[in-house]
């Protein structure tokens, strides 16, 4: 029987194994989806543009191309890491919950899918911790005048301007609170999907979970991203709009509740919901490829 150290050890190496392979999931994710995000983010935070059709060929067309990989650097080194925590963390705390599982009913070690969602909105908490900033330079980058009008030469220069208006925490962390409650709902809803219809294909066909195709794999993992948006999306438009605004005499909005506010009394429901459909188009391939890419290196490191 292990001893103490031995179990710690092998925690350690599957902590470190689940992070390495959200890694390299999360670059999966940025290279597939950052045209679509870039997209996503003119239609949240402007109104120049009637749907996604006619904002990409704008994009296009004025700005080129390479605009779609606007403010990429950042999401490659960040999302990546945001990944990684989020992948580290929900099997962190799926770990703890079978322990807990076990030690209550011996017979019976397996989560709720209850306990799956929490585990998730935990990974989707941790995450959030990096995740805030790094999208807020990202979007600043993304919704920047293009040309000579340009604010901010690139990342660092952004992450330094943006710290300077009042401070780091409401510089460049404004709009944390309202990510901490994206990321625990998006999260939640995403692993407990993806792992819902994982252990339905395993029970219904009467095999191990490492026997599930690694296209299935990337269905279940295209539709748990489509769950994820549809759960979450209101919170993510309040996000945008804030880390879009501008600073001082030219803030628009006060805090969260005034965007929540602002955005109903002049938009009604629909103001939450505008650009869900260039982010339904772009969930399914980018959560596909992170699902896909995940399971693929954990199968790999063993």
């Amino acid at each position: 029987m292990a001893g103490p150290a031995e179990i710690e050890q092998g925690s350690l190496q599957r902590t470190f194994k689940d992070l390495l392979a959200g890694a390299a999931g999360g670059i999966a994710q940025v290279l597939i989806g950052q045209p679509f995000d870039i997209v996503k983010v003119r239609l949240q935070t402007s109104s120049q543009y009637p749907n996604a059709l006619d904002c990409a060929t704008k994009i296009f067309k004025d700005e080129g191309a390479a605009a779609f990989y606007k403010g990429t650097l950042t999401p490659l080194i960040g999302i990546g890491a945001c990944v990684s925590i989020q992948f580290g963390a929900f099997h962190w705390a799926r770990r703890r919950f079978e322990a807990s599982n076990t030690a209550s009913n011996p017979l019976s070690p397996g989560l709720s899918y209850g306990q799956y969602y929490l585990s998730g909105a935990f990974a989707g908490i941790a995450n959030s911790a990096i995740s805030g900033p790094i999208e807020h330079v990202r979007i600043r980058l993304q919704t920047q005048p293009h040309g000579a009008a340009r604010l901010y030469s690139g990342p660092i220069d952004c992450i330094r301007k943006l710290s300077a208006h009042e401070g780091v925490v409401k510089g460049l962390y404004r709009g944390e609170a309202v990510t901490i409650l994206r990321e625990a709902q998006a999260y939640g809803v995403w692993f407990l999907t993806f792992e819902y219809l994982m252990n339905a294909d395993a029970a219904r066909n009467g095999i191990e979970r490492k026997e599930i195709s690694s296209l299935k794999v990337a269905g279940y993992g295209g539709l748990a991203g489509e769950a994820l948006w549809l759960a979450s999306y209101p919170f993510d438009v309040v996000k945008s709009k804030m880390q879009s605004d501008g600073f001082g005499k030219d803030m628009r909005y006060k805090g969260m509740r005034d965007c929540f506010a602002q955005t109903y009394r002049a938009e009604g429901m629909r103001g939450f919901w505008k650009g869900i459909g260039p982010t339904l188009l772009r969930a399914m391939p980018v959560s596909a490829g992170t699902f896909a890419v995940v399971e693929a290196t954990m199968r790999f490191l063993g």
